[in-house]
């Protein structure tokens, strides 16, 4: 019986397989002889313009019968692949050279890692502020009122522990992602990492940046132009304020 891939990316797409197929040919350029399977996820009915056996390395294809949210997506990838990483990657995230290496290494060496992440870039090379403190009502009243708001952590030199990872791009080992079972299937649309990265902290995992490895990520903000985007950013913000994960929080890190 053939080894499992060590990693497994899952990737859901919204009708973007124009973005997805250049971030395809990175992972086969970028990632020449790794043990590397995607698990791509069509939430909408789509008509892909490539094959799985156009590339080299295994490309498992989820389609589903009605759109489900991120998590629920993430969860059913994960159930349906192996591997000692998992990584959740956004479509429209671009990397040269292989991100994945590296970081996994800094996760065998550090058991008690639950998540890792990259530095992040938009195209203009701008650093963009995929680790944050956990929000607070004060903290996004802030952000509201400032038009112009400071990283919540300066540019490190070396991995940085920090409260939570933004969904774009994060590489779990299979063992920690299994252990807290997971996105919680309750956020249809955002929070769910910021609850996830709370969890892992909550059952003794680190959660970590690390600078040493970029990736390029084009934003949306769809939150800030649809109704329909703001009403679930809305929604999940006042679930995870009333959750026992942030009671729990407020207990543990006043």
């Amino acid at each position: 019986m053939p080894d499992l891939p060590v990693i497994t990316l899952s990737i859901v797409s919204h009708r973007q397989g124009d973005l997805i197929l250049p971030l395809l040919h990175d992972i086969q350029k970028d990632c020449p002889g790794k043990r590397i399977q995607v698990a791509l996820t069509l939430n909408l009915p789509e008509t892909l313009l490539f094959r799985p056996e156009d590339f080299g390395f295994p490309l498992l294809i989820i389609t589903n019968k009605a759109p489900r949210g991120f998590g629920s997506n993430h969860n059913r990838a994960f159930a349906s692949t192996g591997g000692d990483f998992f990584c959740v990657l956004n479509p429209d995230v671009r990397f040269s050279g292989d991100p994945f290496s590296p970081l996994c290494r800094r996760l065998g060496d550090h058991p008690d890692w639950g998540v890792i992440a990259p530095l992040v870039q938009d195209r203009n090379q701008r650093i963009a502020d995929n680790a944050r403190f956990f929000p607070t009502p004060l903290r996004i009243l802030k952000r509201l009122l400032h038009s112009a708001n400071p990283a919540d952590y300066p540019t490190p030199s070396r991995p940085i522990r920090v409260d939570w990872l933004a969904g774009l791009f994060l590489l779990f080992p299979r063992r920690a992602f299994a252990a807290i079972k997971g996105f919680d299937e309750r956020y249809y649309l955002y929070y769910e990492d910021v609850d996830l990265c709370a969890r892992l902290r909550l059952s003794g995992y680190g959660v970590f940046l690390d600078p040493a490895v970029t990736i390029r990520h084009d934003a949306g903000r769809h939150s800030h132009r649809q109704l329909k985007y703001l009403r679930w950013h809305l929604t999940s913000m006042v679930r995870f304020f009333n959750s026992e994960v942030s009671s729990a929080l407020k207990r543990c890190c006043p």
